[in-house]
């Protein structure tokens, strides 16, 4: 019995530093990520706006648009969760921000893709401007995950629904 509550005890301070850690932390953050591909910007604007089946983490994706024009992308992760984004700032093929329209998540921001041409394709540079609510969603997107790991997923995600290798960099 004392092993169990020496160990449960350990926990709870473990978790609680985690926390205390998160909560000195900043909320904002920003990043940017870039790859280049061997593709033109029209066609890799259209992967970034529309359906998002091709990334291996979105198990379905929906194309939304309301009444007064506005422009959404639901997505529902493999784990369960589900994520409206609204489109906002297009203009293609040049610039895409995608903003997170559902309030209940522990996170939030814009993600903001810039198509440039460049010679042999086109490079891909996404600037996430979010904001993580929980200090201990904090601690664990700063320490265990990284602040850039989303960003290259998607980069990497994203070469491989065109047919190539992504080597995501600042």
């Amino acid at each position: 019995m004392k092993v169990f509550l020496l160990v449960a005890g350990a926990l709870v301070l473990l978790v609680a530093g985690m926390a205390a850690i998160g909560s000195l932390l900043p909320k904002r953050h920003v990043v940017t990520r870039s790859a280049v591909f061997g593709e033109s910007p029209e066609r890799l604007f259209e992967l970034i706006v529309g359906k998002q089946d091709w990334r291996p983490d979105v198990r379905e994706s929906q194309l939304v648009t309301e009444h007064d024009g506005r422009h959404f992308q639901l997505e529902t992760l493999k784990r369960g969760v589900s994520i409206l984004y609204e489109v906002q700032g297009a203009r293609p093929p040049e610039v895409v921000q995608r903003r997170i329209a559902t309030g209940s998540l522990p996170y939030g921001g814009t993600w903001t893709f810039v198509l440039e041409p460049v010679v042999g394709g086109t490079e891909v540079r996404i600037t996430e401007d979010g904001e993580v609510y929980n200090p201990l969603f904090r601690f664990v997107s700063r320490f265990v995950i990284g602040p850039k790991a989303t960003l290259d997923a998607y980069l990497i995600a994203m070469g491989k629904a065109v047919g190539e290798e992504a080597y995501p960099a600042d």
